[in-house]
């Protein structure tokens, strides 16, 4: 997989996930906010949009990732913080999964 296509993965599972939480949708890049003071979503969008991205990962992809792993979660800048961030992330989990 390749980074733009993780970009995309990344782009439309929150955009799925803004609709369905019926908040406004703007313009989504890669500088959007998952997380911090200017998040567009909240702590149980967050893992609605890890558990999405994960979901689409194998059902389109055939790739099992975990992205919320110990791992990510003890990073001091999180992994999910904007979607390109985000993006990146995916990128790395499944190139650690494959080396595995």
């Amino acid at each position: 997989m390749d980074r733009p296509t993780a970009l995309k993965i990344v782009t439309a599972c929150l955009k799925d996930g803004l609709e369905q939480a019926g908040a406004p949708i703007e313009t989504i890049d890669e500088q959007t906010m998952i997380v911090g003071p200017e998040a567009v979503l909240d702590s149980i969008g967050v893992v609605s949009l890890i558990v999405d991205i994960e979901q689409k990962l194998q059902m389109d992809h055939d790739i099992a990732v975990t992205l919320a792993s110990e791992k990510a979660m003890s990073q001091k800048n999180s992994p999910f913080r904007t979607v390109g961030v985000l993006a990146s992330h995916v990128m790395t989990s499944i190139e650690e999964g494959q080396a595995s």
